[in-house]
């Protein structure tokens, strides 16, 4: 029967819980105010504005998070984004602890788009932007990006979970992955590479 202390040397803590609350919480908005949108204005803007103010705290997270929760990866990790992306098409995924170059991209364009879409909306209430074309465009056509985003992020964690044998969904809930399958570890603020990189 497997231990407490067998579970600790056959995991590794990556996300910490405020990361995790705000991953989760930030996709339900995202699926009220899409599902809301039309029919229930009210619980439509609210879903908006939650999702603006979680979107905020995670940029804001990642200046003094937890060390994988820190937007200062993505200056290592954003521009191999087309290396890693070819070499699982090959069949390698590396051993990251926290994001993958594919996951940080992802992190920076649903961010991105999550404050472009609720400021847009709520830029179509005010007075001085009612009735403006460019920002109803500006929102449709952001809001139906970041579902499609939403769709490719799933396929991805699907994808990656199947080829490392890593359950990414109950990692974001655990805040925990098997140890066994981390190729790839942070320490002091540099990328420390294994022979699954190579």
């Amino acid at each position: 029967m497997p231990t407490e202390d067998n579970h600790s040397r056959s995991h590794v803590y990556v996300w910490d819980l405020p990361l995790r609350i705000v991953h989760w919480l930030l996709a339900a908005s995202i699926v009220v105010a899409w599902l809301s949108a039309v029919v229930f204005d009210s619980l439509h803007r609210q879903a908006g504005y939650v999702a603006i103010a979680l979107a905020s705290f995670r940029i804001f997270w990642g200046f003094i998070g937890s060390d994988s929760a820190r937007l200062n990866r993505l200056t290592f990790l954003l521009p191999n984004t087309i290396r890693f992306l070819r070499r699982l098409m090959q069949g390698r995924t590396g051993g990251y602890v926290g994001l993958n170059p594919a996951g940080a991209a992802m992190l920076v364009a649903s961010l991105g788009l999550t404050l472009i879409s609720g400021i847009s909306g709520w830029m179509q209430i005010t007075v001085r932007f009612f009735g403006i074309e460019w920002v109803q465009t500006l929102h449709t056509w952001s809001s139906y990006a970041l579902l499609a985003l939403a769709g490719v992020h799933i396929l991805g964690v699907a994808v990656v979970s199947i080829m490392q044998r890593q359950n990414l969904v109950v990692a974001m809930f655990t805040g925990k992955k098997k140890r066994r399958h981390l190729g790839r570890t942070y320490r002091s603020g540099k990328v420390l590479r294994s022979s699954h990189e190579a």
